[in-house]
């Protein structure tokens, strides 16, 4: 490895430009080398952008480039288990938006075959690296709520309550008579890491439902409205070994949050409420409150929790993917075992959105883990 970690970024869309890229160019230690995209016109737009002069249109190119020390996936859902298992097998660190895979099975493969390799991996867990989450988890580790009682946790976004507004991500191939995962495996996904990371313990037990609230949907690639049975919104509970009662919700269509997470934990001893949202010019808020001083109280994030010079009138999707960005780099380059929101995180999550999806078609309670098959 050279001196600096080299990243070559397949994908170089709307996500790309405003998130990974540029958080990868904020850490001093990271080049990024090369762009890969399949439309010629966005990825010569993002090259000149971002001064990245090793363009490509076929991401096969960057597999066996010496050069290139992590292949950092920012394409559309349909192409990130193949170019992320062929990084790896190239021996290459990756770096991937969720999901990996809609089967949490084959994502767990991708995680022992990166871990027998001793390569490092990461989901695009996006509002895990948000400052006041970071802080937030330093303080329950700390003991400051206690013995944690109830989570709750909201993926409330307004952007398609509005029927016009195209949506990204669809399957051509979908059944419109049949409900599916949308809202909870798209954008649910950040929200039950976090459940998953701040609850300590195991989940059991989940149950839950879906709804389709907007059945007429413009879909960016057509252009045209056509019925699309997606989950815009849903909610559901899940028990752990602990004894932690944990509720999420996740939607399309609830008004005033664009994006917006919540989490929410209480304790024995206190509480604490992140919220991610834009709003009065400020991208995030912690708010603290304990069993002797029940009115909850906007905390200051120590600066540590920043990368550096990094506030929270930042832009949400740059100060957090920087922090995302810069964790992973500390990762690969200790050479040490830390490896936090990794491959077998993303197999977790994606589990759970699968027995999420499982209890909805019983119309049932189902056990955790899932029963392999």
């Amino acid at each position: 490895m050279s001196d600096k970690l080299r990243v070559a970024v397949a994908g170089a869309g709307r996500w790309a430009q405003r998130a990974h890229i540029p958080g990868w160019q904020r850490d001093p230690r990271v080049a990024v080398v090369a762009l890969a995209d399949t439309n010629p016109t966005a990825l010569a737009e993002a090259g000149e952008r971002f001064g990245v002069k090793k363009l490509v249109t076929d991401y096969r190119e960057l597999l066996d480039d010496p050069d290139v020390d992590v292949v950092d996936v920012a394409t559309a859902n349909r192409a990130h288990y193949e170019i992320s298992a062929a990084a790896l097998d190239a021996g290459k660190h990756v770096l991937c938006e969720k999901p990996v895979h809609h089967d949490n099975r084959e994502t767990r493969a991708l995680a022992e075959l990166a871990r027998s390799k001793g390569l490092k991996t990461k989901l695009g867990f996006t509002f895990r690296y948000a400052p006041a989450v970071q802080y937030a988890k330093s303080l329950i580790d700390a003991g400051f709520v206690g013995t944690p009682y109830i989570f709750n946790g909201y993926e409330q976004n307004s952007q398609w309550i509005d029927p016009a507004t195209p949506m990204r991500q669809v399957d051509p191939d979908a059944d419109p008579d049949v409900l599916t995962t949308s809202s909870i495996e798209g954008y649910g996904a950040p929200i039950i890491d976090i459940m998953h990371w701040w609850s300590g313990g195991n989940l059991t037990s989940v149950v839950g439902t879906m709804r389709n609230f907007v059945p007429q949907r413009m879909v960016r690639d057509t252009g045209v409205v056509q019925r699309l049975n997606i989950d815009d919104g849903d909610m559901w509970i899940g028990e752990f070994d602990n004894g932690v009662l944990a509720s999420i919700q996740s939607s399309y269509v609830t008004v005033g949050n664009f994006p917006g997470i919540e989490a929410r934990i209480f304790g024995s001893e206190g509480a604490i409420i992140v919220r991610l949202v834009e709003e009065f010019g400020i991208c995030q808020t912690i708010k603290t409150a304990t069993k002797g001083s029940v009115e909850f109280v906007e905390q200051e994030i120590p600066q540590e929790f920043f990368p550096a010079g990094g506030h929270s009138r930042e832009d949400w999707d740059f100060l957090f993917y920087s922090n995302l960005c810069a964790d992973f780099t500390t990762e690969i380059l200790s050479g040490n075992a830390v490896n936090q929101g990794d491959f077998a995180q993303g197999a977790l999550v994606q589990e759970t959105i699968n027995a999420f999806e499982k209890s909805f078609r019983d119309r049932a309670w189902v056990s955790f883990p899932l029963e392999s098959a």
